[in-house]
């Protein structure tokens, strides 16, 4: 029988002491061994290594000086916020989103840069993203050479170890690597990941799943992104690509293939509508979908045709990827939920009617009207994921300790 590795053995109990003392907050080892079914003399070798790192810190609860309270105060351990910062950014068609944070992903501060991102070369997006960063620091009292990392997300297709974009709607010149770009201009270590897989990475850190380690997560915006949670670590395919959702087929249509983004991306709903300069503007200020609601409150029955089959388009592609994944949470973020009942109506319909009668009850979905330092918020969480040090990186297997 094969020997397990003892250097990897430590580096899964590890992360996984720290990763408790971050979900829970304050917590004392006794607990941390209940949570993790550690041994006492493990976790406290763990512990003792984290606070000689300075990872985390120690916090006593009650005073022995008090006369409501007997014996001696619990002593509590809890991460160490100043143990690092990093700066995490979300890069949309118009506009770039910065957060700074903490070891703790609390936000130090924010920044938005209105922008025309998509029309302009890599290199100038580079440029912008260096002097956002900057400003971002700095708001945040900081100093450059304190950032540890820098996490940039944007739709598309990402390969997660090299930083390369295979492909994505706001980047017209994919042969420059914005992920070398970046880092040449700022030196520090840096993170190119999906949009996607960041506003993932924040509702299991501080959303709607962050006590759950299996979920499936849509956006549904312009483009239309897939984020999967197994076992507390995002889910990726070969190369580490990041995963996306407009291109699951969804029939035939004459020689080609009709995708769930030719029926229920931004582009699509708009599609049914001749141009309107009005329209055009609002989407230049990522305002379409507002703009679209009124339209539908009006009663444009272009528009709630087009909305409705956007709805039961991203009905049916739900239900398949709950049949897939058997995920006990699907959460739906993204500013074409601005469209409300318009949408959702047509998407619980179909999701209904398409899901396995076995599956009916399994998954719960939730809607989450996330804003953009959300979504920055959860690059940061790419960043500090790397940072926690688990033996996966940000992929491998179910959440256990080794023992």
């Amino acid at each position: 029988m094969k020997t397990a590795d003892p250097e990897l053995m430590r580096a899964i109990n590890r992360f996984h002491v720290l990763d408790t003392i971050r979900r829970h907050g304050a917590i004392a080892r006794v607990e941390i061994g209940e949570r993790t079914d550690l041994s006492a003399t493990t976790v406290s070798a763990i512990t003792a290594s984290l606070l000689d790192d300075g990872l985390i810190t120690v916090r006593h609860e009650g005073d022995i000086r008090s006369q409501t309270l007997r014996g001696r105060p619990r002593v509590m351990l809890a991460l160490n916020p100043d143990a690092a910062w990093v700066v995490g950014a979300k890069l949309a068609a118009n506009r770039i989103v910065f957060v700074a944070t903490n070891f703790q992903g609390d936000v130090l501060a924010s920044l938005v840069l209105p922008v025309r991102v998509d029309r302009i070369p890599t290199s100038v997006i580079a440029d912008l993203v260096e002097d956002g960063v900057r400003r971002c620091v700095r708001d945040a009292g900081l100093g450059l050479d304190q950032i540890k990392t820098i996490a940039l997300s944007l739709p598309g297709i990402i390969e997660h170890g090299t930083g390369k974009v295979l492909a994505s709607s706001v980047l017209s010149d994919l042969d420059v690597s914005l992920h070398q770009a970046i880092a040449t201009r700022l030196g520090i270590d840096t993170i190119i990941e999906s949009d996607a897989n960041a506003i993932t990475m924040a509702q299991h850190w501080f959303g709607q799943a962050r006590s759950h380690d299996d979920f499936v997560l849509v956006a549904i915006e312009e483009s239309l992104g897939l984020g999967v949670m197994h076992g507390g670590q995002l889910f990726r395919g070969a190369h580490g690509l990041s995963l996306t959702l407009g291109d699951m087929i969804m029939g035939a249509g004459g020689d080609n293939a009709v995708r769930l983004a030719d029926l229920a991306s931004e582009g699509a709903i708009l599609a049914s509508r001749q141009p309107d300069p009005r329209m055009s503007e609002a989407v230049r200020l990522g305002q379409g979908m507002a703009q679209v609601k009124g339209l539908l409150e009006a009663g444009d029955p272009g528009l709630r045709e087009a909305a409705a089959r956007a709805g039961a388009a991203l009905g049916i592609a739900i239900a398949n990827l709950v049949a897939l994944f058997a995920p006990p949470r699907v959460i739906l973020v993204g500013t074409t939920l601005a469209l409300g009942e318009h949408l959702l109506a047509p998407l619980r319909l179909a999701f209904a009617n398409a899901i396995p009668a076995p599956l009916t009850d399994l998954a719960e979905i939730v809607i989450d009207d996330a804003g953009d330092e959300f979504w920055a918020r959860g690059a940061a969480a790419v960043a500090l994921g790397e940072l926690y040090g688990s033996p996966w990186g940000t992929t491998g297997p179910a959440r256990h300790a080794v023992h």
